[in-house]
């Protein structure tokens, strides 16, 4: 099992690797991640929903995606719930407090799945979530350290040195481990490093002997790799302007939506040399561009209201007025229309919100 000192170490980027390494060598492998937390998902073979990551390592394995690879999303919905997704069905909206009463539940279909994948395939590589220290988690963790003692599994714990004090986030998150969590991590990986290897040695002589555990690996920051992210960690602004004489450049603005959901569909043109694609956030002002892109949503009429409040209805109409292009992707394409209805509180209370009244269309949830 790959777990992290911190969220965003590498551990998806690992176990991608190891999938395509151990395919290569005719291993039959398939990757697993019992609970993942993102608005960023993917379909699978049996049409259910899995985090994206857990896709990605399929790919990597040259197998299809299956929900019995994230038996487990947690989709957030607002600061305190969530959309609880098992088997990549959603089944109930639940708050931290009711999730962490369901847990036991959700470790029942996390070992199901497990013990399926275990039957199919020679190796099963798991991913963790965030880091297993999260002190106000341990209790019924089944994310971590939780599922490591429940099927007996080795741990190798990743840290990323690109961020800074990975000796310190590999020795702090060894110490507030049990016992029994300690001695299941048998070595360590330094994550996105850059230089000469030679000039970490010291470091590493003196982390081993500090805590008494192998670092198995040095990576190396890989330049240009790129692998769609679980979250928004990485959701930051891009500037992908070219060089002068080289062309013109497709300015592109998104509004950072409290609820933005699979964010991953813009990246495609933040990876295009020609187009400069920028996230603005509440506090910034609404710069001119070619092209306002409306994104998906969690919850539509809430992020709706955002806008609003935020002045984007009325940057949308002189952008218009001044020729500019508009596209909405989901939830945005939703918020174009008249009116927007949510009878049975499916993605927040119960009642209807008014459009930005720019197609003549209703979206009745249900």
């Amino acid at each position: 099992m790959i777990q992290g000192a911190t969220s965003d170490a590498g551990k998806s980027t690992l176990v991608a690797g190891l999938c395509r390494l151990l395919k290569r060598r005719g291993i039959r492998v398939a990757p697993f991640k019992p609970q993942n937390m993102a608005l960023n998902s993917a379909v699978t073979v049996d049409g259910g929903e899995i985090g994206r990551a857990q896709a990605v390592q399929a790919q990597a394995c040259g197998i299809a995606p299956h929900t019995d690879m994230n038996p487990v999303l947690l989709k957030p919905n607002s600061d305190s719930g969530s959309q609880i997704i098992i088997h990549g069905r959603a089944v109930a909206e639940m708050d931290a407090r009711a999730y962490h009463a369901f847990k036991a539940e959700a470790m029942k279909a996390v070992l199901e799945s497990y013990q399926r994948l275990q039957q199919q395939y020679d190796v099963v590589l798991i991913e963790g979530a965030g880091s297993p220290a999260e002190i106000n988690l341990r209790d019924n963790d089944i994310a971590n350290m939780g599922f490591a003692e429940a099927v007996d599994c080795p741990v190798l714990l990743v840290a990323d040195i690109e961020r800074g004090g990975v000796f310190a986030h590999l020795v702090g998150t060894l110490d507030l481990l049990s016992e029994s969590e300690q001695a299941r991590v048998v070595g360590m990986v330094i994550n996105r490093f850059r230089g000469e290897v030679a000039l970490l040695q010291p470091g590493v002589e003196w982390l081993q002997q500090r805590v008494q555990k192998p670092v198995v690996a040095v990576l190396p920051y890989l330049h240009g790799l790129h692998l769609e992210a679980e979250d928004s960690l990485n959701l930051n602004s891009h500037s992908t302007g070219l060089a002068e004489g080289q062309g013109e450049v497709l300015r592109v603005l998104v509004p950072r939506l409290p609820r933005l959901s699979n964010h991953t569909d813009f990246d495609p043109l933040a990876l295009h040399d020609q187009v400069d694609i920028r996230f603005v956030s509440a506090a910034e002002s609404i710069p001119a561009a070619d092209l306002i892109i409306l994104p998906g949503s969690k919850s539509v009429r809430s992020d709706l209201e955002w806008l609003r409040s935020n002045g984007w209805d009325k940057a949308i109409q002189r952008h218009l007025r001044y020729g500019g292009k508009l596209l909405g992707i989901c939830g945005g394409f939703q918020m174009l229309g008249d009116m927007i209805d949510d009878p049975d509180g499916i993605e927040s209370a119960a009642g209807s919100s008014e459009g930005l009244g720019l197609l003549q269309m209703q979206t009745t949830l249900a």
